[in-house]
């Protein structure tokens, strides 16, 4: 009888710890899926070609929590009209700087941006035709497909405010001919 007892106990202790393993996980998975990285599947041909319908990318989504974003870091924002759908673009003004396009060349604070992201000439500036001077926690960003892309350019979308922006574009995970690092 008390060997029956006991090993009751231990299937219970047993059942228990895996019940606390399998909490510890998910709260783990939560943690990092919230607060390190996440998951993301690009829709659309705006930032063709350096990313593509489909691809499966991982957004860092805790380097921004310690830095800012850089010109040409590719960043994660939701469009503000539609919940539960993200834009995905190219940083390409910083705070505090002045941002215009004209005769499709791109001009930070009156000189040429030298990029070569874009993959052809700028047809229409949209509200960068005339100058526009980025507050202190302000982006402008552009897709890479510049002529397919609703971006700043657009009042639909218009400057990025930095709280707004969820994390960097990192890894691409899918397709798998092309896994490697976003750029």
């Amino acid at each position: 009888m008390r060997q029956k007892n006991k090993k009751k106990k231990s299937m219970v202790r047993e059942f228990v710890n895996w019940i606390l393993i399998l909490v510890l996980l998910l709260g783990a998975t939560f943690l990092i899926v919230h607060f390190v990285g996440e998951r993301t599947v690009v829709s659309g041909e705006s930032m063709y070609p350096a990313l593509e319908d489909g691809d499966n990318l991982i957004v860092d989504k805790i380097s921004y929590r310690f830095t800012n974003p850089k010109r040409f870091d590719i960043v994660v924002f939701p469009f503000q009209y539609q919940e539960g759908v993200y834009y995905i673009k190219r940083v390409i003004g910083l705070p505090g700087e002045t941002v215009q396009i004209q005769d499709g060349d791109i001009y930070i604070n009156g000189r040429i941006l030298q990029e070569n992201y874009g993959n052809e000439e700028i047809r229409n500036p949209g509200f960068a035709s005339s100058e526009i001077t980025l507050a202190a926690d302000e982006y402008f960003v552009l897709g890479d497909n510049r002529n397919n892309s609703r971006d700043s350019r657009e009042p639909s979308v218009g400057n990025i405010s930095r709280e707004d922006i969820i994390g960097k574009a990192l890894f691409r995970i899918w397709p798998f001919d092309r896994i490697g690092v976003v750029r």
